[in-house]
């Protein structure tokens, strides 16, 4: 994407702050049926993972969740008028909390690290928990400056978060703003190479994961738990949940693999509202074929 497309992205986003939400959906819809057809790569890449991850699914199933992520992927886009330039009490409206109870708990004896996999409501509930508190948070640059610094400012609107680059010594900063209280919004389901990662199953198949929870969390004796953001009908509800019991286990290994398989719970949940878009499966162990 070039810089006059990535602004005129974001024109069309900005013009429709003071739309209903529903019209908001409808522009989403069209848009994310429109980018079916038009970014084939990426529909090859998300028709290879489901059928990687669900083989028990019939090529129609797979074809009708793919189309439908394509949908809230833009549904998803559209929403960042309402995230980055609403009100907090727009925000606070639009993305509802469950379970902040749990939350409170483990930030009251314990650095806590918040699991947000990539569904398309990671923004909203990254911008929503800022309105809760500060936080820190490690993010990937985006190639496009434009759209870089776009997305960079809208996840700065509130409480002032500790954002760090991706490779930009994030593990030591994000160390130090999480002994200072900070609770860390971290993404792990990305591929990031053999180098930073391990194999851990994802849905069965042998995924390049970064093994950075259970490294933090035995290195500063951090809780763990989920923080899932689901697109609803009214907007988006950021769950948090209980902070994982057992954890750490018996090794970086075992725990990597739980959770892969904590995401894989709410993936099924809603398969529909997960990244199928990216490359999970990039990395692939040696003598194994690529599934792209």
């Amino acid at each position: 994407m070039n810089a006059l497309l990535a602004r005129w992205w974001i024109a069309l986003i900005n013009s429709t702050l003071r739309w209903p939400s529903a019209a908001r959906r409808r522009l989403g819809r069209w848009l994310g049926g429109l980018l079916w057809w038009i970014v084939w790569p990426r529909r090859r890449v998300t028709l290879a993972n489901l059928r990687a991850c669900f083989p028990q699914w019939s090529e129609a199933q797979r074809i009708a969740c793919a189309r439908a992520c394509f949908r809230n992927l833009a549904c998803g886009v559209i929403d960042h008028a309402v995230l980055w330039r609403g009100g907090r009490a727009a925000v606070e409206a639009f993305v509802r909390v469950d379970g902040l109870d749990h939350l409170q708990r483990a930030l009251a004896d314990a650095p806590v690290i918040l699991v947000a996999p990539h569904f398309v409501g990671l923004d909203a509930g990254g911008i929503r928990f800022n309105t809760l508190m500060r936080g820190v948070s490690i993010y990937a640059r985006q190639s496009n400056a434009v759209w870089d610094e776009w997305l960079l400012k809208g996840r700065r609107r509130f409480n002032d978060p500790v954002l760090i680059a991706r490779g930009s010594g994030d593990l030591r900063i994000a160390i130090r703003a999480m002994k200072q209280g900070l609770p860390l919004y971290y993404l792990p389901d990305m591929d990031l190479g053999e180098q930073q990662s391990i194999f851990a199953p994802f849905f069965g198949v042998s995924a390049a994961t970064i093994p950075m929870v259970s490294r933090l969390a035995r290195m500063i004796q951090a809780r763990v738990l989920m923080a899932v953001t689901e697109m609803t009908d009214q907007g988006y509800l950021l769950h948090f949940e209980a902070a994982w019991r057992d954890f750490p286990g018996a090794s970086v290994e075992e725990d990597t693999a739980r959770m892969n398989r904590e995401v894989e719970r709410w993936v099924l949940r809603m398969p529909e509202q997960y990244l199928w878009t990216h490359r999970r499966f990039k990395t692939r162990p040696p003598g194994t074929a690529s599934i792209y």
